[in-house]
């Protein structure tokens, strides 16, 4: 993956524990691919801090792991089922606040069975936390890129 790094906040870490993190983070972002590509809820819902917000595309603020949970339960199921249609989650930008805290860009794509992108693309920021050595899904806003 052609991860654009900012090292802010990182003036502690080497440059082996800089990649360990980036390894981390970006596991974070494929978790969340599989979770919603395999209709996961559980497994997506996993991801996030239990006082996390997430403002869904549509532009939802849904507060705390709880509520995060309901919504999941209701939209995830069912998404991809029947439609030949997958979806990526790419990181494109790692932006490190401080070493334990990270803002993440993604690139999220909706294809076809052929490979071809289906309606708009996501342009999702996720703000991770690092808590108990995880990683974990804190503030993050999922944002619809119009025309792409």
């Amino acid at each position: 993956m052609n991860t654009n790094r900012n090292t802010t906040g990182t003036a502690l870490m080497d440059a082996g524990s800089l990649e360990g993190e980036i390894a981390a983070i970006e596991q974070v972002v494929a978790t969340v691919q599989h979770a919603q590509v395999n209709e996961l809820p559980e497994e997506f819902i996993g991801l996030f801090r239990s006082d996390a917000i997430w403002t869904t595309g549509h532009g939802v603020l849904l507060r705390g792991r709880e509520e995060i949970a309901d919504f999941t339960r209701k939209v995830l199921p069912g998404a991809f089922a029947g439609s030949g249609s997958t979806a990526t989650y790419e990181v494109v930008h790692v932006l490190f606040i401080r070493p334990d805290v990270a803002a993440v860009k993604v690139r999220q794509r909706y294809l076809d069975g052929d490979g071809g992108q289906v309606g708009e693309e996501g342009s999702p920021l996720y703000v991770m936390a690092k808590e108990g050595g995880r990683w974990l899904l804190t503030a993050n806003q999922n944002t619809v890129v119009l025309g792409t």
